[in-house]
């Protein structure tokens, strides 16, 4: 996605979902275990629905979502296309899942940039601006949910091509996390960063801890770990993984990045739990 003909939508603002939100196609699934502070995670790049084949199909990006199973789906490259569509309110009622829009571009045809998909009613959300003068405008969404007597903090981020812009784009995200205070995080997105050893990711792994670096892409035969996960504290994280399905490997140029979490009271007691 480029610059021209689009502008940033982005500013620093936060608000409060209620219980009383927009009626969706499909009813939310029962949440379960109400005490149980688990939760599974995802990343997915998708490319804004085109897939490897060049077909822009929305049906096969809501499939791979299907697949996932999980709690929380932080989404890259989403917007409303010239045909009209859009993609988080498709993706948003095909799941049944509550949808957060943390648009970076807003084009001819509408909006562009992150998104947030959730299974638990979102708390509090935050949209903050990470972008650099003369490059593409990037972001990240951080939305607050409550599960297992637990409040957890979901960080959704798509960062920068250039190295130089990439860290003064890390220095800014870990500025917001230190002002917004302790509490059990999930960052995930598509960092863009090709080397394992880059120094935004050294950064981010002397705050978080260092975590599995999975290769996501290219999603046909992935030698990159682009799409990323770190979870505060570290000993939460129990399991990442890659989702390469059929469809996952056709359906975007990345691949899906989940993480198994376990924000339970009694491991996380100097934390919000």
């Amino acid at each position: 996605m480029t610059v021209r003909n689009a502008r940033s939508v982005l500013r620093s603002e936060s608000l409060q979902f209620s219980a009383n939100g927009a009626a969706r196609a499909r009813p939310l699934r029962a949440e379960s275990g109400i005490h149980d502070s688990r939760i599974k995670v995802a990343s997915y790049n998708i490319h804004l629905g085109i897939g490897r084949d060049g077909q822009f199909n929305p049906e096969r990006i809501a499939r791979v979502i299907a697949e996932l199973d999980a709690d929380v789906i932080c989404l890259q490259e989403v917007e409303r296309n010239s045909a009209g569509v859009d993609m988080l309110a498709y993706l948003s009622a095909a799941s049944g899942f509550h949808g957060i829009s943390g648009p970076t571009l807003s084009t001819p045809h509408g909006d562009y940039g992150n998104a947030i998909l959730t299974r638990h009613l979102p708390g509090e959300v935050q949209r903050w601006d990470l972008s650099e003068p003369r490059r593409e405008p990037r972001g990240a969404i951080a939305m607050l949910i409550h599960k297992g007597g637990c409040t957890m903090r979901m960080i959704a981020t798509h960062l920068g091509l250039r190295p130089g812009e990439r860290r003064c784009q890390i220095r800014k995200l870990m500025g917001f996390i230190h002002e917004t205070g302790a509490m059990p995080t999930v960052l995930m997105g598509d960092v863009n960063e090709w080397f394992l050893w880059g120094r935004p990711v050294r950064w981010l792994h002397r705050h978080f801890k260092q975590t599995p670096s999975p290769a996501t892409f290219p999603s046909g035969w992935p030698l990159f770990a682009l799409d990323r996960i770190w979870v505060e504290p570290r000993h939460a994280l129990q399991r990442i993984s890659v989702h390469k399905s059929a469809t996952a490997r056709m359906a975007s140029d990345h691949l899906p990045i989940t993480a198994t979490i376990d924000f339970a009271a009694e491991k996380v007691t100097t934390w919000t739990c």
